[in-house]
């Protein structure tokens, strides 16, 4: 292989690598502008008060399994969304993480919904919910579009894993555009769940 090919393939492989690590975020604060009413928490998580909240999007569509799943079903129930892919080595660090707090929660009136996205197709997410003992479901969201249907400055797409708790109301409560563990995460999740 000649200097100048070696080259080219190095640059190549540095470029793809850049690409890959700029497409799965090991967390941030910042959700990309707009005005949501967030504080930001030292640990991580953002809050809005109760009277505060942007209201969720519509989101509904197929799951990673080929069912039909619309997250305006949950109202009146506090929701955990959780964006991930399988591709992303943090969404991979917090997955059993989500498994344990789901199952824990599930008598609580809580209900967890996956958002999976860059995936290329559901073959990689569905094994990688079985690897990792995920029984809740997961909207397919190859393209990002269901997150772009977010107020402006809610997700940031380049910061994946991101979560969101929405309220009884589907109100969204809280968010952190990082990983998170089973502690960071109940208590993220309790203080909505305490709302009356």
């Amino acid at each position: 292989m000649s200097t100048r090919s070696r080259a080219a393939l190095l640059g190549a492989v540095a470029a793809a690598a850049a690409l890959t690590l700029s497409a799965c975020g090991s967390g941030g604060t910042s959700g990309g502008g707009g005005d949501t009413n967030f504080v930001t928490g030292r640990n991580g998580v953002d809050t809005a008060a109760r009277g505060e909240r942007a209201q969720a999007p519509e989101l509904s569509g197929r799951t990673i399994d080929g069912k039909t799943l619309d997250v305006a079903d949950y109202k009146g129930k506090v929701v955990v969304l959780n964006v991930w892919g399988s591709w992303c080595g943090p969404c991979r660090q917090e997955a059993k993480y989500f498994s344990k707090v789901s199952k824990a929660y599930e008598d609580k009136g809580v209900r967890f919904v996956g958002i999976n996205t860059r995936d290329t197709s559901t073959t990689p997410a569905v094994a990688f919910e079985k690897a990792n003992g995920i029984a809740y479901p997961s909207l397919y969201d190859p393209t990002g579009k269901l997150m772009l249907r977010f107020e402006k400055g809610t997700l940031n797409p380049q910061l994946i894993p991101s979560t969101l708790i929405l309220d009884r109301d589907g109100k969204v409560a809280a968010r952190a555009l990082q990983a998170l563990d089973d502690t960071a995460l109940v208590k993220m999740l309790d203080p909505v769940l305490a709302e009356k």
